[in-house]
């Protein structure tokens, strides 16, 4: 029972979502049921995120409990979430410090920790992404040389300097590498790249919905 509900359940689901591409949503049976099957997909997704709170607080409170490795930041990980959510779900006519309305707690958080945090985080990032070309890029042979060449001219394209230093050897050449490379070129295979990532969700929701994939439910 535990294992045949939940296979026959997501079957049927799919099975549902599939069939509704080949309907009219407004006129069919099929059509209705899709609706009503986004509808659960919402609950369900809601309720998911609700277990994934209740998760992260229950594991980062056993590390501080126990004052594992880097129990400090888990405290504040905790500490944090209850201090965004706890305010934003109260009403805000109590006090206009609740809910997540202008002015309230949880907007002044969000505008003035989490966001600095966010921008923060992604400025590091740009420099492991820079270690990571530099690794990448190195001329070792000739198609890592054509790829170190396309990338250069790709970089300085996307930079208001590197643009008018193109433009001093060329003044269409910006143009060309737009429609060469980025509109030809990067544009195949990316188109490659997003059909086979389609191939894989497909063949990956076939395994699902006839029961070969069970990593759902734990197995």
């Amino acid at each position: 029972m535990k294992t045949y509900v939940p296979v026959a359940i997501a079957f049927l689901s799919g099975l549902v979502m599939v069939l509704a591409f080949f309907f009219n949503p407004e006129k069919s049976v099929i059509g209705q049921m899709e609706s009503e099957v986004l509808i659960w997909v919402t609950i369900v997704a809601g309720f998911t995120l609700l277990l994934g709170v209740v998760s992260i607080v229950r594991v980062n409170y056993v590390a501080v409990k126990r004052k594992s490795s880097g129990w400090e930041y888990k405290l504040a990980t905790i500490i944090a979430v209850f201090v965004m959510a706890i305010p934003a779900m109260l009403p805000n006519h109590w006090t206009p410090y609740f809910g997540n309305g202008p002015g309230s707690l949880y907007d002044w958080l969000f505008n003035y920790i989490d966001s600095p945090m966010m921008s923060t985080m992604f400025a590091m990032l740009a420099f492991y992404i820079a270690s990571a070309a530099f690794r990448a890029f190195r001329a070792r042979n000739a198609e890592s040389t054509l790829l170190l060449m396309t990338a250069t001219l790709v970089m300085l394209w996307r930079v208001p300097m590197g643009e008018e230093l193109l433009k001093s050897i060329h003044h269409n050449l910006p143009e060309y590498i737009n429609t060469y490379i980025m509109g030809g070129a990067n544009l195949s295979v990316q188109r490659g790249i997003i059909i086979g990532a389609a191939l894989g969700a497909a063949a990956m929701s076939l395994r699902i919905m006839l029961g070969i994939e069970r990593t759902y439910m734990g197995k």
